[in-house]
């Protein structure tokens, strides 16, 4: 019998001395937290197996050194290692850890419920339960980062638009979540959230079953499943950790407790923790022992801090609001469940509509409304969407085939409805509004409930809060019936029934139902928790319970109370709340509505009362939700508008708001429209709304953010962007942000991506160095690379950058064509690697620009002669404006003298220091009369004309500040600029107060800056014109 360590032995025996050291090597890289780099310097092959295995486990071990030695290339000897280990598993030869005695006999029958427990989950249909393995389709779940989890609204944050994208997504598997976690702190939990409904539950439950039938994390000996809404039951006791386990696992009661907790590798698995009742004090005491007694929020927190058992493993799954709860520090690997990928809803959707035809229908239809594609993430919302739809087309009903999320549900709701009365009262099939009218009774009660618990963002409840609503659940028939289609109930702790709604947004549907049903029945007390806030004295609520009350004040004050929710809990209910009010909808909910009301005046204040606020300073969450709102009340007109802006050249005559940015950038997006060019400065002139705008990159062949004082963190979704298959950007300039290296770094990944297929990137003046043309070099030496025209000009990236870029252009994959490295502080050696660029094989640059560089003389020839060679691709060579200055860092490089013109000075104004200095003086000076001399204001021109790129400072001994920018009409018809050009714009400038800035136009910058002395510093660019 052949055990793990064995193997692995076996497997090490086959490298050499230096092989094993690269082994080593690669140990230590990917997992210093738990191997260091004294323990393997001296390890042999006994002292690394037995390190592996101790740290990993045995299938932990066999992984790792699988993954590595391909890495190493010895692909043959991995093969090996894991067909021996398959072979020994399967032939039931595999030595490991056996316990005995009442130990293994717990073990034993613990898998074997665990593995009942885990097989069926409920998906949602009437059958209730399904076996996981017929329904289970991966899901896509990444690692994610902890500062995020503040920032979630529930339904918004499916869409990718305005996630936080990370250029380097990691997907992990769910039964390779403690694998990843060894990697990070094995010591510290994981921490796993993801909207309701997406799969959390699910994954754990795959995790179990796959680990309990002997497949995966067999180095766990024990998993004990713990959901909070269980926990909650007995959270007020004071419990040791094995007596609390007991109350969930009662075989644990003839078992040595010692043997467990100090044999076995143990994991606890908490499922829900958005649903707990506990406090969760992190600081308070800690367990130590497994014997000491506390409450269950010690023992929980306890558990999570390391302690009392170090060697176990804690995972803890939560929806995004509550994720916070968990301080950081105990987090050693946090993961998001973000459901079903753009091709598993495919899948999935295939795989459950059999016929091919009517699948190919319900995908076209959904894809043609952005909002039910986005929900479709969830997969409990797939089968919504499907049932509805499918339902829809085998009743050859087209014509009114659902187009908004609330018409989606009042279908979803006659559809089970009508299943319910086939199923428990044995009624035949007939009218929906019959059957909604039979089951009213229920529903209503259902509605109230939901609305109850939404109010207090309840998404579990237990018998007394149905008993609240008038529901027996030992008595009520009816009530029977509802929980296998729109309603759960599951055995808890001490036979407890829990409660729940299939799905967070069917409890949000049905509270909407409820709120508009008190609005039809006036009843004002179920409608006060929405004027509670602005009805403050006693005359005033009083007034309220008799007012005529009109639909519009009613969303207007939803509305508001859903802007202030932290969490947007409301923001989904919101929507159905406006779907509802439309007469289509009241139409489709007769049989529960009772009478139905025109609405159409209170829907069209509706509309203009959101559309204000849309002008207004909004988040962009709650941009997008009103946005949708209008859409559900079946309004246009915003869209409309956002499309008129993009579809016109000109500027929209004003700023547009934060907030309609946000709808404009989402509209192209979910339209998917494809754009010749973009230029946010047509839309606005703030860097935050530059930002709320980067998004639509993806929906533009041309994008021009050049000079939007943007930073490396926009880059990520650019690169996003750029790695996405619906991306058709070929154009892209960025210039004069500060990017930086790290922002070029990101961008490289998406010029890698095969779905990239930008030809012409622009970075100029973004504050690059040398590290930026490593990862550009990088980019276009890669076979996906599209890039024709690259133009790095205004950065110092010396001759070490210009040696990496030319490594990329050696490259047989790179179609690199027009190469501009103006003012890069470039040097004769700079000019060697070119050349040897150009010289290495038929390269396909054949335009250069390196003027404003210092090249030198060799340098300048060394690149003419390749213009000669008629191997070389080379026909357009720029080296104008050198010279030594060029190499000095930053605006210095363009350093220009210039002198006071005598003939322009006021008479107020005295010079001296050969014209470099003016002062102004009380008595008028005796200057003779002069055309171009300023009569009115204090003021002096400079003799020169600039021409080109030239920077110069003004230096003020006197403390003046100015607060708006030097901004110099220059057109191509200017040659110079006169005295009284110039006179209203200094007029405006001279007079007011300076503070720190750096501002950007076309061709000209200013920088003021304060220490000692007050100065100005003045970059300007003008190739063909002189100032």
């Amino acid at each position: 019998m052949t055990s793990v360590k064995e193997l692995l032995v076996d497997s090490l025996k086959e490298l050499v001395e230096a092989e094993l050291k690269e082994f080593h090597w690669h140990l230590m890289n990917a997992y210093h937290k738990c191997i260091s780099k004294s323990e393997m310097e001296k390890a042999d092959i006994f002292d690394t197996v037995g390190k592996l295995v101790a740290c990993f486990g045995p299938e932990g071990a066999v992984k790792i050194m699988v993954d590595i030695l391909r890495k190493m290339k010895q692909n043959d000897l991995a093969d090996q290692l894991e067909n021996e280990r398959k072979q020994a598993q399967a032939e039931g030869n595999m030595k490991t850890y056996v316990p005995v005695g009442e130990l293994q006999n717990f073990l034993k029958t613990h898998k074997n419920n665990m593995k009942k427990k885990a097989k069926f989950i409920f998906e949602g249909n009437k059958e209730s339960y399904t076996d996981l393995k017929t329904v289970y389709t991966e899901l896509f779940i990444t690692e994610g980062d902890m500062k995020d989890v503040n920032h979630e609204h529930e339904i918004l944050k499916i869409d990718d638009v305005f996630r936080n994208k990370k250029t380097h997504v990691k997907p992990i598997k769910c039964n390779d979540i403690f694998t990843e976690l060894r990697k990070n702190n094995e010591e510290k939990i994981v921490l796993t959230k993801g909207v309701a409904g997406i799969g959390k539950t699910v994954s754990v439950h795959k995790f179990i079953l796959d680990w309990a039938e002997g497949n995966t994390n067999q180095d766990i000996e024990c998993v004990f499943l713990l959901p909070f809404r269980d926990i909650n039951v007995i959270k007020d006791k004071e419990v040791s950790l094995h007596e609390f386990l007991l109350k969930f696992y009662p075989e644990l009661k003839d078992l040595e407790k010692s043997k467990l907790y100090k044999e076995c590798k143990l994991a606890f698995i908490f499922d829900g923790l958005d649903e707990s009742h506990l406090p969760l004090n992190f600081k308070s005491e800690t367990l130590d022992t497994v014997e000491e007694r506390a409450s269950v929020d010690v023992l929980f927190t306890s558990l999570v801090k390391g302690k009392p058992l170090q060697s176990a493993f804690v995972w803890v799954t939560s929806r995004p609001a509550a994720a916070n709860q968990i301080p950081p520090r105990y987090v050693g690997l946090f993961t998001e469940v973000r459901g079903f990928t753009d091709q598993q809803k495919e899948e999935y959707f295939r795989k459950r509509i059999t016929d091919e035809i009517q699948a190919s229908r319900i995908m076209s239809h959904i894809k043609t409304s952005r909002s039910l594609y986005i929900m479709c993430h969830i997969p409990v919302f797939c089968w919504i969407t499907a049932t509805v739809l499918q339902d829809t087309l085998i009743m050859n009903n087209t014509e009114n085939i659902s187009t908004t999320l609330t018409e989606i549900y009042i279908h979803f709701l006659r559809i089970q409805m009508n299943m319910k009365s086939q199923k428990y009262d044995e009624q035949e099939e007939n009218e929906c509004k019959e059957h909604l009218k039979l089951n009213r009774k229920m529903i209503l009660k259902l509605a109230k409930l939901a609305f109850e618990q939404l109010k207090k963002e309840n998404i579990v409840f237990y018998e007394k809060d149905l008993k609240e609503c008038g529901i027996n659940v030992s008595k009520d028939t009816e009530f029977t019936g509802m929980i296998a289609e729109i309603f759960k109930m599951e055995d808890g702790l001490y036979k407890t029934n829990v409660f729940c709604f299939v799905h967070l947004s069917v409890q949000e549907f049905l509270a909407a139902v409820h709120v508009f049903l008190c609005y039809l029945n006036k009843n004002m007390r179920e409608l006060w928790f929405f004027f509670e806030d602005s009805q403050t004295t006693a005359m005033q609520k009083l007034q309220f319970f008799f007012r005529n009350l009109k639909f519009h004040d009613l969303t207007k004050r939803a509305t508001d109370k859903a802007m202030q929710s932290k969490r947007g809990h409301l923001d989904l209910f919101l929507r159905f709340l406006m779907g509802i009010s439309l007469e289509s909808s009241q139409n489709l909910l007769k049989g529960l509505i009772t009478h139905t009301q025109d609405t159409t005046e209170s829907i069209t204040q509706t509309t203009e009362y959101i559309k204000k606020l849309q002008t207004q300073d909004i988040s962009d969450e709650t941009s997008v939700n009103l946005f949708y709102c209008l859409l559900e009340l079946k309004n246009n007109s915003l869209y409309e508008e956002i499309q008129s802006y993009l579809s016109s050249d000109e500027h929209p005559g004003r700023d547009l708001s934060s907030s309609m940015c946000t709808v404009l950038t989402y509209i192209l997006l979910m339209s998917e429209k494809e754009l010749d060019e973009f230029n946010p400065k047509r839309f606005t002139s703030k860097q935050a709304d530059y930002k709320r705008l980067i998004p639509a990159v993806r929906c533009c062949r041309k994008a021009l953010f050049d000079s939007c004082r943007l930073d490396e963190t926009c880059c990520e979704t650019v690169s996003s962007a750029l790695q996405s298959p619906n991306c058709h950007l070929t154009e892209l300039d960025l210039s004069n942000n500060h990017l930086q290296d790290s922002g070029v770094r990101l961008l490289s990944d998406g010029l890698k991506s095969s779905h990239c297929q930008l030809n012409i990137l622009r970075l100029c003046g973004c504050n690059l160095t040398a590290r930026s043309c490593e990862s550009l070099s990088s980019a276009l030496q890669s076979s996906n690379s599209h890039l024709n025209v690259l133009d790095l000009s205004n950065n110092d990236l010396q001759d070490l950058g210009v040696r990496l870029l030319s490594e990329g252009l050696k490259s047989p994959n790179s179609k690199l064509e027009i190469l501009r490295l103006s003012g890069c502080m470039v040097t004769e050696e700079g000019c060697c690697y070119v050349s040897s660029a150009l010289t290495s094989h038929p390269s396909c640059l054949r335009e250069l620009d390196l003027s404003y560089n210092h090249l030198g003389d060799s340098g300048v020839k060394l690149l003419s002669e390749k213009l000669k060679d008629p191997n070389c691709s080379l026909d357009k060579f720029n080296v104008d404006h050198g010279g030594e200055s060029r190499i000095t860092a930053g605006l210095q490089k363009w350093i220009c003298f210039l002198t006071l013109d005598p003939n322009t000075a006021n008479t107020d104004l005295i010079l001296s220091e050969e014209n470099r200095n003016v002062k102004s003086v009380r008595e008028k000076q005796p200057y003779p009369d002069h055309p171009d001399r300023f009569d009115e204001y204090p003021q002096v021109l400079c003799r020169e004309s600039v021409c080109g790129r030239c920077y110069w400072e003004i230096e003020w001994s006197r403390h003046t500040i100015m607060s708006t920018p030097l901004n110099l009409p220059v057109t191509a018809s200017t040659h110079t600029l006169s005295a009284q050009h110039l006179t209203h714009i200094i007029k405006s400038v001279w007079m007011i107060r300076i503070r720190l800035f750096l501002f950007h136009t076309c061709h000209l910058s200013v920088l003021l800056r304060q220490n000692e002395k007050s100065v100005c510093c003045v970059w300007i660019q003008c190739e063909k014109t002189g100032i």
